[in-house]
């Protein structure tokens, strides 16, 4: 359980933070970059679930739940030691990434495949969904980054890429089963 009695420790006012391993590292470290943008894209989602109906928001609300896991599991590095941390380490499962991928299939069976490429909008849901998606694949970026660098766990970098695919989906049911999809015209202003 996590206890919060002070909000401010002053510990960071130099540049640097700590990981969830204990160790510390600047601000602007790649770690930290990818669960930060983790963070961020939690927030999108915050907002997605304002105008989601309850089905919506309630999966909305799993995923918030999954970013958080996914923040944890970032912030700690070097899985080699995960069983010598002397407490469970959190970390995201194949099992979370499948849920992403049955309910993709779930969504994406009621909707008419896409014949041209879509301009995120449409209706006030839908363009949120829109934006965490090109939040949830900076955060896939970040993570890609930081494995091409360090260890991360693979499923971490899974569990994003699927999301930005659950998010897209998610918006084309959110814009009316895709009526309401907002259809790129190559060209269109020349």
């Amino acid at each position: 359980m996590v206890v919060l009695n002070k909000i401010y420790t002053r510990t960071g006012d130099k540049g640097d933070t700590a990981l969830s391993d204990g160790s510390r590292v600047a601000k602007h470290d790649q770690r930290v970059e990818a669960y930060g943008t983790v963070d961020e894209l939690n927030a999108t989602l915050g907002l997605c679930r304002l105008h989601a109906a309850d089905g919506m928001a309630d999966r909305l609300s799993v995923i918030q739940n999954d970013l958080f896991d996914l923040g944890a599991d970032l912030s700690r590095p070097n899985m080699a030691s995960d069983d010598q941390a002397g407490y469970p380490v959190l970390r995201i499962i194949d099992a979370q990434v499948s849920r992403l991928e049955a309910e993709i299939d779930e969504m994406n069976a009621d909707l008419k495949p896409l014949r041209s490429f879509i301009l995120p909008g449409g209706t006030v849901l839908a363009a949120h969904l829109h934006l965490s998606r090109t939040v949830a694949r900076r955060a896939e970026r970040r993570a890609t980054e930081l494995a091409a660098a360090g260890d991360v766990n693979g499923a971490a970098v899974r569990y994003l890429n699927r999301l930005s695919d659950w998010l897209f989906v998610a918006a084309r049911q959110a814009n009316g089963e895709g009526s309401e999809d907002i259809l790129w015209v190559p060209g269109a202003s020349r």
